[in-house]
């Protein structure tokens, strides 16, 4: 199973997470393009090194929210949808191009994420942004959302993600961060779900029912900070 990474969410003298470690411990990156968190030296540097230990490399797009982290949902249109991941994935597609390399997928963060992943308008607007980013981009969508379904249907190669950190709520949703029991903080309950992945497609939701679920690609939070040591784990655990 692929293992990605939400990287490159500092901005200017502020840093979060140790990305040039936990680039040892994963086979994707996705890299913040300014909107929600990032600057341009950092996705230049993070793509220079991700290029060095190949690695794929993906566009971060958020919302425009610097201050809420991307996390607060917005009232946008599909058009915003298209326009906000072709504008920001098309200014790290221009660093990697610049650094010989090519861009592999497009993973969004959080609201446009999540809000993509329920309305099909949304996750359409996305889906077409990477079609246009070129034939061989890939979608990081929620596994069995509406990521995946706008994916399919336009043609563009999607790859269905799942989250070892994070609760689901018996429709295969990711529990909101502001309600009690969404994080999971303890890494052998968190080993335990990825494990139930990888190797019975399914986990077990919030509420104690079972969900079946595509595992394609795992993430690993890297505002975490535990995620390298809990990269590690999860490394020799998939292994």
């Amino acid at each position: 199973m692929d293992i990605n990474s939400d990287m490159g969410e500092g901005f200017g003298a502020w840093d979060m997470g140790n990305d040039v470690q936990l680039l040892d411990y994963i086979t994707s990156t996705n890299i913040a393009c300014g909107w929600h968190a990032g600057d341009p030296s950092r996705m230049k540097k993070l793509v220079q090194l991700a290029i060095e230990k190949n690695i794929h490399i993906g566009a971060h797009p958020g919302l425009p929210d610097l201050e809420g982290f991307g996390r607060r949902e917005m009232a946008i249109s599909e058009d915003d949808a298209y326009n906000y991941v072709l504008y920001q994935a098309g200014a790290l597609q221009a660093f990697i191009r610049a650094a010989g390399g090519t861009l592999h997928h497009v993973k969004p963060h959080g609201a446009l994420y999540n809000q993509a992943a329920k309305n099909i308008k949304l996750a359409r607007g996305i889906a077409n942004a990477v079609k246009d980013l070129g034939a061989n981009v890939i979608l990081y969508g929620l596994a069995g959302s509406c990521l995946v379904d706008a994916a399919n249907e336009l043609g563009v190669p999607v790859w269905q993600e799942v989250f070892a950190d994070r609760r689901y709520t018996k429709e295969g949703f990711l529990v909101p961060r502001n309600q009690a029991g969404a994080i999971i903080e303890d890494d052998s309950a968190a080993l335990k779900q990825v494990s139930q992945m990888a190797k019975d497609g399914q986990l077990i939701a919030i509420d104690g029912s079972i969900v079946k679920i595509q595992a394609d690609t795992l993430c690993i939070h890297g505002d975490n900070p535990h995620a390298v040591q809990f990269a590690k784990k999860i490394q020799a655990a998939l292994r």
